[in-house]
């Protein structure tokens, strides 16, 4: 049976940015407007968004290697998993001690999932057009290039 690639549909490719850009953009919009929250505060915030991005993708981008039998050492694809359950208890903590009401505690955890959900589905999708790239090339062939 042979491997069959799909592109992902121009709907879901921008379902995925919107969701990174707003979930993070939102984010970001609450630490910058918080009334109470001071300077240190907002850094924490900010760099946690980052640390969980990054997090997610290496981890989207480790199971996706594992799956397509790409190899990934142990410990990087355990790391993975712990600093995206690092930067979520992270935010937990930090939004538990926070001086914000219930509303406002939960719209930074909303729109930090948001994020980290649309980081992962666009690392997805770009790996996928990727994948697919690759396999329409092996199929035209070299001279269909030139052309």
């Amino acid at each position: 049976m042979a491997l069959q690639i799909q592109r992902p549909t121009g709907a879901f490719v921008a379902a995925s940015w919107t969701a990174l850009f707003v979930g993070g953009a939102v984010f970001l919009w609450g630490v910058w407007n918080a009334p109470k929250m001071a300077l240190n505060e907002r850094g924490y915030y900010f760099t946690l968004l980052m640390y969980g991005l990054f997090a997610a993708v290496s981890l989207q981008k480790s199971v996706r290697d594992r799956l397509e039998n790409i190899p990934v050492t142990g410990i990087y694809f355990s790391l993975c998993w712990v600093s995206v359950g690092l930067s979520i208890l992270l935010l937990v903590i930090g939004l538990w001690n926070a001086d914000l009401n219930g509303t406002e505690k939960g719209f930074f955890a909303m729109s930090f999932l948001l994020a980290l959900f649309g980081a992962v589905t666009v690392q997805k999708n770009v790996r996928d057009n990727a994948l697919a790239d690759r396999m329409e090339q092996r199929t035209r062939g070299p001279d269909t290039e030139a052309q």
